[in-house]
């Protein structure tokens, strides 16, 4: 049997581009023969150094909201494992993106109850008894693309055998079946040339929750 090719992925809840990438990377597990390394990275830390400069309604969200999400993943990782990461996310991803309920602590207990993680992770929302692992996540993926990128932040094979790490790709609708497959495929060739850095164009619709 060939072994899966690893694709790392870092996320933050909060984020519905993020949560359209992920959604895409699964259905490319199921047409692709990959294995996906879920990963936390955080906007509250990504956008400590330029907080002032923000909208007063984005500064209030990044320094309350924005947190909790992310805290209690790390600390269900930390506790429970790295295999409960993607599960966690999933279940979090659906109750703040497709349901609609936002980055709510009810919303939290309700995507640890789905999972079956104990109640008690709830208390690390507002705890940072665990932001030295948090800030260490963030970093190890931004390290590898860079300041000017947010989440997500996708590191696949390159033309060498070391990783290349993007931001991105940002789509939506998540492409299923052989769509995605394209995508990943295409992702695949321009990570294998070496001065690649970067495709873009303006965004002309939200992201679209199935």
């Amino acid at each position: 049997m060939s072994e899966k090719t690893p694709v790392d992925f870092w996320f933050d809840p909060l984020c519905p581009w993020a949560w359209m990438t992920s959604r895409w990377v699964l259905e490319v597990e199921k047409v692709r023969d990959i294995e996906v390394r879920w990963h936390v990275m955080s906007l509250a830390v990504l956008n400590e150094p330029r907080i002032e400069e923000m909208a007063p309604e984005y500064q209030d969200m990044m320094r309350t909201k924005a947190w909790a999400p992310v805290r209690v993943v790390v600390a269900a990782q930390q506790k429970h494992g790295d295999e409960v990461v993607g599960k966690l996310y999933t279940a979090l991803g659906t109750h703040i993106h497709n349901l609609g309920e936002g980055p709510t602590l009810e919303a939290i207990a309700a995507s640890l109850k789905d999972v079956g993680l104990p109640a008690d992770l709830i208390d690390y929302a507002d705890s940072d008894a665990y932001d030295t692992e948090l800030r260490a996540s963030h970093k190890e993926g931004i390290d590898k693309v860079g300041q000017e990128v947010g989440t997500p932040v996708i590191a696949v094979p390159g033309a060498d055998g070391e990783q290349i790490a993007f931001f991105g790709p940002v789509v939506t609708p998540a492409p299923k079946g052989e769509e995605a497959a394209k995508l990943w495929d295409g992702t695949l060739m321009v990570a294998s040339i070496p001065g690649f850095y970067e495709i873009k164009r303006t965004r002309t619709q939200g992201p679209i929750f199935d």
